[in-house]
């Protein structure tokens, strides 16, 4: 018994001193000053540029590193003197002497006496198990100085074992993964898992936003348990989306080399490390393992008054549909983003009103709170005469890309006050759902202002009487998409009101698949079959869309395709070019809808014959390797030859994700008394109307109207100019990403991308009596301009990238109706002019003496315009319209 109580002592004594061994980390010996020669350099380039074409800049330097003090418990507890010296600044890149603004100067001549100083003055690390646990160092100091020494001591982040563990250094609080072998440790730092003390922002929709790459590793080799050398490579690619040769890349480098040891300083004695490190230096202080936030002061930079001056002119109505405009739109943004509230109200006090509501877009785009408090204070909403302005500002509002409670809360505060104009009162509900969507998106769906306004909506309609107010409170939540708005939706969409149907059921089109309940399935397939009532065709037309795109089941496919051919003879041809759509285009029923036509009954000439006019198509607007651009055009027509419903749709899909770009709906009803003709069943009663809708960037706007009435019909027919009425108009903050990027070396890389666009939506609706004849358009003309800065600057030296690019094109759907004659003939025409298109990339230098270096190169090209193909059948109508114009 007592050998083997003697065994188990000895193995335990053996597995303790084995577990021991292992957890060691590397020493200093004391009595050594360990000589490391140190660089660090960050170079900014294009991903696909080489490192010679880097702008950038290198610091060199000497550290000498020293055991201070040793934990007599914890041998593995150190603490260590490190000191730079002999610095040096110089070029990242190879430059002549004529392009090297560094040439000749010296590290004090561009740091400063005083950085220089703080640089060179020694500082503590407590090294523990071969990890920083803190560093100490004069508060007082620069934030720049220390984030260099961070950067230092950031290099001597290790361990002797393989293995993954969070730890911080000067990047942030990371995963980190290490690979260990006898003489040498792989550091691997999992970068999209960092956590540092600046918190960005970034665009909602990854289709219009930034993606980010990023790697970082450290390789040490070790002699005799010291560290020989040292070599980090760390990397930040950052890339727009819809264009990913639009990209910015960060590479930062450090080395550490040892020279030489000799004989140093002896460990000092002392019960912990607070009294040790005071007994040294009284002023040195813990500051954080992280790089802390640098203010940096920029020298000659024009202040707000000063951009507001230089830009105007391009911001003229006139000059919207040039880049020229986007371009200061963007340029004026970053202003206001530093301006306070007194200057922005002066800068808006004195704008003219030609020119004021742009800066109504670009102030309330700004999104800071200067920006929204001064716009609040300055349009008095109380007023109907400042509706353009007022309207300018909600837009700009649901499109924001970083909406925060606070600007919710001041629509819902406005929302309670007395409005000038019900125009405004609605479109203030109908943005504060975009608002919602949004927040709901970042997580912030139970924020008191958030889980209030979605209270609000989602009792909204049913706390009214009045047709337009249900009408507003069905368009928000149209753009929240709230899940527990389903079923509100699904009942409004069984209305007997068309309009509150229509809403409701393109409301639940918008929806992920997978909400749409069998319930409301059985909902949307009693308005299209009219088990309960007669529903008007653009209803039931849209309740077929929805029951097609949402995982139809087999039976649904083969009831919708057998109710053809006794549908009204119009939407007998809308669907069944809707199913034909749906083949031709591989959209995802597609299957189903093949294996339902193997059906005799479901498939055969007398169905699949019907003749009419309307339509629906679907087709590619561009297909590149980073992005899908597609459109649908569906047309549905009364059996008396009057435009129903136009809809023309634009989608983008990039990287697995989707956006709405863009969906203008023209509607029009009650208008065969015009050419007396007889009312399609169930819409014998309707009112005359013609409206027109439109979603931009996944945001609903507020409808607009042409005409409503007869009398009205009249006045506007004698009255019409010709001239289209514009629907959405002004300058929209399309991407707007911003990031600072704490590098390992201590220093950081600030991140800015934005995306201006300017645009202008209009759509008009012209009948002919005298030749018989009706048109409607829909034009879109717009410029985008997309800039995307990566800067590292330091208060004393700084370099930057900027990469970019602008387009200017025009989009035109005109549809041409000839009802002199049955069959009535149908064109439709949808055209892309020739657009110019520019890219460009700049590089720039600067020395606080002034000196700057800065290259810019562009590429430009025109791309060439084009008539979007649609189907066979509108090809040989158009022939015959244009013949019979000609």
């Amino acid at each position: 018994m007592l050998r083997l109580a003697g065994l188990l002592l000895c193995v335990t004594s053996f597995l303790s001193t084995s577990s021991l061994g292992a957890i060691a980390g590397p020493r200093l010996d004391n009595d050594k000053l360990y000589r490391y020669s140190y660089s660090t350099e960050v170079g900014l380039n294009r991903p696909t540029g080489s490192t010679r074409g880097n702008t950038g800049f290198r610091i060199s330097s000497d550290v000498d590193i020293s055991l201070v003090w040793r934990n007599p418990q914890i041998q593995d507890e150190q603490l260590l003197r490190l000191q730079i010296s002999n610095v040096q600044v110089e070029s990242a890149g190879k430059r002549s002497r004529k392009n090297n603004i560094f040439h000749g100067s010296s590290a004090e001549s561009i740091l400063g006496k005083v950085r220089l100083e703080a640089l060179q003055r020694p500082f503590m690390v407590l090294w523990k198990m071969g990890k920083i646990r803190s560093l100490y160092a004069h508060k007082a100091e620069p934030a720049t100085i220390k984030n260099l020494k961070r950067g230092v001591a950031s290099m001597l982040m290790m361990q002797l074992k393989s293995g993954k563990m969070s730890e911080a250094d000067a990047s942030g609080k990371c995963l980190v993964e290490y690979k260990a072998t006898k003489d040498q440790v792989i550091r691997t730092k999992h970068l999209d898992t960092c956590k540092t003390q600046e918190m960005g922002f970034t665009t909602h929709s990854p289709v219009l936003g930034i993606s980010g790459k990023s790697t970082s590793e450290t390789v040490i080799t070790l002699e005799n348990g010291i560290i020989k050398y040292a070599d980090v490579e760390e990397t930040h690619i950052l890339s727009i989306n819809a264009r990913q040769k639009a990209a910015a890349k960060v590479l930062s480098r450090q080395s550490l080399t040892l020279k030489k040891i000799e004989v140093g300083p002896t460990e000092g004695a002392g019960k912990d490390v607070a009294s040790v490190v005071k007994s040294l230096d009284d002023k040195h202080m813990s500051v954080g393992v992280m790089v802390e936030k640098v203010k940096t002061k920029c020298k000659g930079c024009p202040n707000l008054m000063d951009t507001w001056k230089a830009v105007r002119s391009q911001l003229e109505p006139e000059s919207l549909s040039k880049a020229e405009g986007p371009r200061s739109f963007l340029a004026l943004l970053h202003s206001l983003r530093k301006a306070s509230k007194s200057e922005i109200l002066t800068v808006l006090r004195n704008c003219s009103k030609t020119v004021l509501p742009q800066l109504v877009d670009a102030v309330t785009s700004a999104q800071t709170p200067s920006s929204h408090s001064a716009i609040l204070e300055f349009l008095d909403f109380s007023k109907k005469e400042g509706l353009v302005l007022q309207e300018r500002f909600l837009y700009a509002c649901g499109f924001a890309s970083h909406p925060t409670e606070t600007m919710l809360q001041s629509l819902l505060d406005l929302a309670q006050r007395k409005i000038g104009s019900t125009e405004i009162k609605e479109s203030i509900l109908i943005i504060m759902g975009a608002l919602l969507r949004k927040l709901c998106l970042k997580g912030a769906c139970e924020l008191p202002t958030v889980f209030k306004v979605k209270e609000m909506l989602l009792a909204g309609p049913d706390s009214t009487q009045m047709e337009s107010e249900v009408l507003m409170y069905l368009l928000a939540l149209k753009n929240a998409l709230l899940p527990e708005g389903v079923p509100v939706l699904a009942k409004y969409a069984e209305s007997e009101v068309g309009a509150f149907s229509t809403i409701a059921i393109t409301a639940l089109q918008r929806y992920d698949p997978q909400l749409i309940t069998p319930e409301v399935k059985k909902t949307l397939n009693r308005i299209y079959h009219q088990n309960k009532r007669i529903y008007e065709k653009n209803v039931r037309a849209a309740a077929a869309d929805v029951i097609m795109s949402s995982s139809p089941s087999y039976m649904e496919v083969k009831n919708l395709l057998h109710s053809i051919g006794h549908l009204p003879h119009e939407m007998n041809k809308y669907m069944l070019s809707k199913v034909q759509d749906i083949l031709r285009f591989e959209m995802p029923a597609c299957k189903l809808v093949r294996q339902v036509m193997k059906d005799m009954v479901s498939h055969n000439y007398d169905r699949f014959s019907k003749t009419g006019s309307s339509s629906a198509f679907s087709g590619f607007m561009a297909r590149t390797a980073d992005v899908t651009c597609t459109y649908n055009l569906d047309i549905l027509y009364s059996g008396s030859g009057v435009l129903r419903r136009s809809n023309m749709n634009i989608y983008g899909q990039s990287n697995n994700a989707f956006l709405h770009g863009l969906q203008v709906t023209i509607e029009a009803q009650g208008l065969e008394s015009l050419i007396a003709a007889t009312p399609d069943e169930g819409e014998e009663e309707l009112e005359s109307f013609a409206g027109m809708s439109a979603l931009l960037f996944d945001v609903q706007l507020r409808p607009v109207t042409f005409f409503k009435g007869y009398s009205d019909l009249m006045s506007k027919m004698f009255s019409i100019s010709g001239d289209p009425i514009s629907v959405v108009k002004g300058l929209i903050l399309l991407t707007d990403h911003s990031q600072v990027i704490p590098l390992q070396s201590g220093l950081r890389a600030s991140a800015e991308f934005q995306g201006g666009l300017a645009i202008d939506i209009s759509g008009g609706m012209e009948f002919s009596l005298w030749y018989r004849e009706s048109k409607t358009s829909i034009n879109n003309r717009g410029a985008l301009v997309v800039i995307g800065n990566v800067t590292v600057d330091t208060g004393f030296v700084s370099a930057g990238v900027e990469v970019g690019f602008e387009t200017e094109a025009t989009l035109d759907f005109i549809t041409t109706v000839q009802f002199s004659e049955y069959p009535f003939l149908v064109c439709m025409q949808m055209d892309k002019t020739t657009f110019p298109f520019r890219e460009t990339v700049s590089k720039q230098e600067k020395l606080p003496s002034g000196q700057t270096f800065s290259l810019k190169r562009s590429r430009d090209q025109l791309v060439p315009g084009s008539e979007f193909p649609l189907h066979q059948e509108n090809s040989n109508m158009c022939k015959k319209v244009f013949e019979q114009a000609w």
